[in-house]
C-alpha cells in the first residue's frame, strides 16, 4: 500500500508517496499532513453522524397529530441504522477508488438529500411510508464512518492508530448529541411544531464541510483497492469475531442513541422537551470517551480493555433492568448513561484491536518491519469496512428489540435482558479468542528463536 504509483494521478490533491512507519518521514511532514486530514475528516464525519441520527430527533417532534404509535417510531429510527450499515461496505472501497479527499467531498454533499427531503415532508398528514423512505435516505450519514475510518487508518503509523482512529470516530460520534442538543434548543424555544428549524441549521453546515474538505484534505495515491485483501479478510475468522464484538460496542452506542428519547417517552412518560433535555447526555459522554478507549488500548492492549469493558457493560445493564422493573427514572438514567460511556470506551479499544490483530498475523507468518506493517494495513483496511457494517447492524437489533419489547410487554425490560446476554457472550468470546492462555507446549529443541517469535499472540493487540 505504500509503494509509489507508477502513473501520477492528475487533478485534486494527490500525494504520490506515503510511508508513515518511516520515523524521519513522519516527523518531517507525515504527522503534519495526517493531522490536517484528521481534523477535516472529523468535521465531515461529525455532520454525517448527525444526519444519520436525525430521526432520533425528528420523532420527538411527532406528537399525536402524526398518528404514529411507539412501535412505529421505533421502526422508523431502525431503518436508517440498516441502510447506514449496508452502505458502509461500498463506502469503504470508495476511498481507494476515488481518493479519500474526493470521496469525503462527495459523501458530505450526499447528506443534502436526506436533509432537504426531511425539510419537505416533516408535517402532520405525511404518510408513514413517506417518512420511512426519507428516514432511509439518512443512512448515507452512516456510510461516512466507514470511508472516514478507512481513510484515516491509511494516514497513521501502527503505534498511533488507536489514538487517531479514536479521535476520528469520537469526533464523528459527537454528531449524535450535538443534533440532539439542537433539537432540544428548537423544542424549548420554538416549540415541538418547528422541526424544520433543525434542518435549517444543518443544510448550510453540510455545504461548509464539503467545501473545507475540498480545500484542505488530500488523496493518498498509494492506497488502492485490493480485491485479494478483501477476499482474504472475508475468509479470516478474526474479521467475523471482531464484527461480533463491535456489535456489542458500537451497535450498543448507535442503537441506544436512536432509542433513548423514545424509551424515556414510552416507558417513563416524559414529554418531548423532558426527553430531549436528557437524550444528549449519554451520546455526548460516550463520544468524548472513545479516544480514551483507543489510548488505553495503545498502552495496555485493546483485548484487555475490551474484555473488562464488556464486564462493566453487563453490570450497568443489571442496574438498568432493576430500574426498569422498579420504574425508577433516576436509577435508570445512571445505568443507561453508564452504558453509553462504556460503549464509547469499548468502541475505541475494539477498533484498535483490528490493525493489531492483522499485524500479529503478519509477524506470525515471519514478516517483520515495513513488510509486516504493510500486511497489517492491507488486511485491516479491508476488514474495517465489513466490521463497521456488521457492528452497525447491532443498532438495528437494539431498536427492533425495543419495538418488540414494548409491543408485547409494554416495557423495555425484556429487551435489556437480551442485551445482558449479548454482553456476557461478548466477554466470553474476547477472553477465549484473545486472552485465554493455552497450556504450555514443549518447545522443540530444533526450534530457533525466530521461529519461536512467530507464535501467534493477541494479548497486546
Amino acid at each position: 500500500m505504500t509503494a509509489p504509483t507508477t502513473t501520477p494521478r492528475k487533478g485534486g490533491r494527490w500525494i504520490e508517496q506515503w510511508d508513515p512507519e518511516d520515523d524521519t518521514f513522519w516527523q518531517q511532514k507525515g504527522e503534519r499532513i495526517a493531522t490536517r486530514n484528521l481534523i477535516f475528516s472529523v468535521l465531515s464525519e461529525h455532520i454525517g453522524f448527525s444526519i444519520w441520527t436525525l430521526w432520533s430527533v425528528m420523532v420527538l417532534f411527532m406528537g399525536p397529530e402524526y398518528g404514529i404509535d411507539p412501535a412505529g417510531k421505533f421502526f422508523l429510527v431502525a431503518v436508517p441504522t440498516l441502510v447506514g450499515a449496508v452502505l458502509r461496505v461500498p463506502y469503504t472501497f470508495a476511498v481507494a477508488r476515488f481518493g479519500g479527499r474526493n470521496w469525503t467531498v462527495v459523501s458530505a454533499l450526499l447528506l443534502l438529500l436526506p436533509s432537504v427531503a426531511a425539510a419537505l415532508v416533516m408535517e402532520p398528514g405525511t404518510s408513514y411510508t413517506t417518512f420511512l423512505l426519507v428516514a432511509a435516505l439518512t443512512g448515507v450519514g452512516g456510510g461516512n464512518f466507514a470511508s472516514s475510518m478507512t481513510n484515516i487508518n491509511s494516514f497513521y503509523p501502527l503505534r498511533k492508530k488507536g489514538w487517531a482512529l479514536g479521535m476520528n470516530a469520537g469526533g464523528g460520534n459527537i454528531g449524535v448529541p450535538v443534533i440532539q442538543l439542537i433539537g432540544l434548543l428548537v423544542i424549548s424555544t420554538a416549540g415541538a411544531a418547528q422541526p424544520r428549524l433543525v434542518l435549517a441549521v444543518y443544510i448550510p453546515l453540510i455545504v461548509v464541510a464539503a467545501t473545507l474538505s475540498a480545500l484542505k484534505m488530500d488523496n493518498l495515491a498509494p492506497v488502492k483497492n485490493d480485491t485479494g485483501a478483501a477476499k482474504e479478510a472475508v475468509k479470516d475468522a478474526h474479521t467475523w469475531i471482531m464484527s461480533f464484538l463491535y456489535i456489542g460496542t458500537f451497535g450498543s452506542f448507535i442503537g441506544y442513541s436512536f432509542a433513548f428519547g423514545l424509551v424515556l417517552q414510552t416507558q417513563f412518560a416524559r414529554t418531548p422537551l423532558q426527553a430531549a433535555s436528557l437524550t444528549f447526555i449519554g451520546p455526548l459522554l460516550g463520544s468524548l470517551i472513545r479516544p480514551v478507549g483507543g489510548r488505553l488500548a495503545d498502552r495496555i492492549g485493546g483485548a484487555r480493555v475490551t474484555l473488562w469493558n464488556f464486564a462493566a457493560m453487563g453490570a450497568a445493564t443489571l442496574v438498568v433492568i432493576y430500574a426498569s422493573m422498579e420504574k425508577s427514572l433516576p436509577v435508570f438514567l445512571v445505568g443507561f448513561i453508564a452504558l453509553f460511556v462504556l460503549s464509547g470506551l469499548g468502541n475505541g479499544s475494539a477498533f484498535k484491536m483490528i490493525p493489531g490483530i492483522f499485524h500479529a498475523k503478519a509477524v506470525a507468518r515471519g514478516l517483520a518491519g515495513e513488510e509486516a506493517a504493510a500486511y497489517g494495513r492491507r488486511l485491516s483496511g479491508a476488514a474495517m469496512g465489513l466490521i463497521g457494517a456488521v457492528g452497525a447492524l447491532g443498532g438495528l437489533g437494539i431498536n427492533l428489540a425495543f419495538r418488540q419489547s414494548f409491543m408485547t410487554g409494554g416495557s423495555g425490560t425484556p429487551a435489556f435482558v437480551s442485551f445482558l446476554a449479548c454482553y456476557a457472550l461478548c466477554f466470553a468470546v474476547t477472553w477465549a479468542v484473545y486472552l485465554r492462555k493455552t497450556p504450555a507446549q514443549p518447545v522443540p529443541q530444533t526450534e530457533t528463536t525466530a521461529e519461536s517469535a512467530k507464535r501467534l499472540s493477541y494479548a497486546e493487540v
